[in-house]
């Protein structure tokens, strides 16, 4: 069996991943919990207006990317879109709390965290999951292991990263099912508060 001193592609990066996405969850959680437990229950059902509000403001990156608009650097609001769509995805979960009053908001919510988990691989893994899996290659040739061999100790690694390529397939028409459904839920919210 080959071994080697570098942490494995799951030890350094997606165990961090998924420390990260425990955070989010946990934050919501202990949102939720926290304005249940002050009686201030209230102020979770306007949460999801800010958090709304700050995931579509972290669009501005997209259209930055894809030449519709032309202001701002690309890494700052790369930066600035990955902040505002964790932050708002945190106060829309803590809005959406634990209360299963209809199926349209629960949908958007499950979309939303769908569309943050592939944003998350996206962000963490992907970059970093190929130099690590051609550093292990490289370091593997260096110790003057075949071709086969070389693929043979790095393949878990590499289904992993094939695995995780598959990400932005996800992330564009997830994040469409998101904006649909939370349109749905917003213009319900309107009807039948009598907003509008």
């Amino acid at each position: 069996m080959i071994t080697t001193s570098t942490p494995s592609l799951w030890r350094g990066h997606v165990l961090p991943f998924a420390l990260l996405l425990g955070l989010l969850a946990a934050a919501a959680l202990g949102g939720d919990y926290l304005l249940h437990r002050l009686n201030l229950v209230w102020v979770g059902r306007y949460l999801g207006i800010p958090g709304t509000l700050l995931i579509i403001g972290s669009l501005y990156y997209s259209l930055r990317k894809r030449h519709w608009v032309a202001a701002g650097d690309p890494k700052t609001l790369l930066k600035a879109h990955e902040f505002a769509a964790w932050l708002g995805s945190l106060l829309v979960l803590i809005h959406a709390g634990i209360h299963f009053n209809s199926i349209l908001p629960w949908l958007a919510t499950v979309a939303m965290s769908i569309n943050v988990v592939s944003g998350l691989v996206g962000k963490f893994l992907l970059k970093t999951a190929r130099g690590h899996v051609q550093g292990e290659r490289e370091r593997f040739q260096l110790r003057g292991l075949s071709l086969p061999e070389v693929e043979q100790a790095v393949f878990w690694d590499a289904v992993a990263l094939g695995a995780m390529a598959q990400w932005r397939k996800l992330h564009i028409p997830i994040f469409i099912a998101f904006a649909v459904l939370a349109l749905g839920h917003i213009v319900s919210i309107f009807l039948f508060w009598g907003w509008a």
